[in-house]
């Protein structure tokens, strides 16, 4: 297939180019290389992914319309996996005109292409923060999504409400995907593992907020990938043709729309997280506890049942193994 990856060297991006590119696939990356973070980090990647056969790049920002369009007339992608976006919950707090920009302008921009070149299936990221100040646990995909907490959230689920109404109109087969706390090898600097790595290996305390009464469902990237992968061949239908469903599916009633989460579904909390940490590193950490910072919520909690369903597979990496993985990779990248 034809596949376009959004935001190819970034994290997720990266990752997901990379096995499609094992796969046999011809893949164009699509990527602003913006400095978010060190963008060294992104240059590796992307220097990983311009060294395979069948992988061409393009450097532009979804908010360039004219750019997206060259992109697609040239690519002509079948397969759409769009992961570019601007992330972080708490760069929001201080940055929000940044998730305006790219994550709504971007996406409409984007769905905006796929209705002009129409695609076997458009696969687009969100995120669990959507579910914002939703308590009910395990998340389920057809909880309401109401209350967001922070305008990171509220772009996604932005994202989300035009991606359906893109679906109905145009008939283009969309599957939102709900990411929760993913890390592994590469993984952003911003994020809880690669900071408090690299404060644990320097002496340096960590903060830890809610004075660490807090949860995450840890998802390794490599099984979020593999669920990705899985997910590019369900292709959702229109209702007249979609036959009997099982009930917990969140198919649109009105669209070939569907959401799914992808997450472990075993939240930990993050004092162990901590633990699975100073145990890799045969160092301990110096924990600065902290109150709640503002936007961020007390625990994420995925259920996996529909992503088993459709595809098979769940996630199943425990975080003392992903973890080890990640700090073999850090400590090559610090070295090598």
């Amino acid at each position: 297939m034809r596949v376009l990856v959004t935001g190819a060297a970034g994290f997720i991006g990266f990752h997901v180019a990379r096995r499609l590119l094992d796969a046999g696939h011809s893949v164009a990356g699509f990527d602003g290389m913006t400095h978010y973070y060190d963008p060294a980090l992104k240059d590796a990647r992307l220097a990983l992914l311009l060294a395979r056969p069948r992988f061409t790049f393009y450097r532009g920002m979804l908010e360039d319309m004219s750019g997206l369009e060259a992109v697609f007339a040239e690519a002509r992608p079948e397969i759409v996996v769009h992961l570019a976006a601007q992330a972080g919950v708490r760069y929001s707090l201080t940055n929000p005109r940044a998730y305006m920009t790219s994550n709504v302008d971007g996406t409409f921009n984007l769905l905006e292409a796929c209705r002009m070149n129409p695609v076997r299936h458009l696969l687009s990221a969100s995120t669990s923060s959507v579910y914002g100040a939703n308590t009910a646990m395990p998340f389920r995909e057809t909880d309401t999504i109401a209350h967001p907490l922070t305008l990171y959230a509220a772009s996604k689920a932005a994202g989300e409400s035009m991606a359906h109404a893109y679906s109905h109109l145009w008939n283009i087969p969309t599957t939102v995907f709900r990411f929760f706390t993913v890390y592994g090898p590469w993984g952003r600097p911003d994020m809880a593992p690669f900071k408090f790595t690299r404060a644990i290996e320097r002496g340096e305390p960590i903060d830890v907020h809610n004075m660490g009464e807090m949860a995450r469902d840890f998802t390794y990237v490599d099984d979020l990938v593999e669920a990705i992968l899985r997910l590019i061949d369900c292709v959702p239908v229109s209702p007249p043709g979609r036959g009997p469903i099982d009930p917990i599916d969140s198919l649109s009633p009105a669209a070939p729309y569907r959401i799914v989460n992808i997450g472990l579904g075993q939240p930990v909390r993050l004092m162990d997280f901590i633990a699975a940490l100073e145990a890799a590193l045969g160092r301990k950490a110096v924990c600065q506890m902290l109150p709640m910072q503002a936007g961020e919520v007390v625990s994420t909690f995925a259920s996996a049942d529909l992503l088993e369903t459709l595809t098979g597979y769940r996630p199943a990496t425990p975080v003392s193994d992903g973890i080890g993985r990640f700090v073999a990779w850090y400590r090559e990248c610090q070295t090598g």
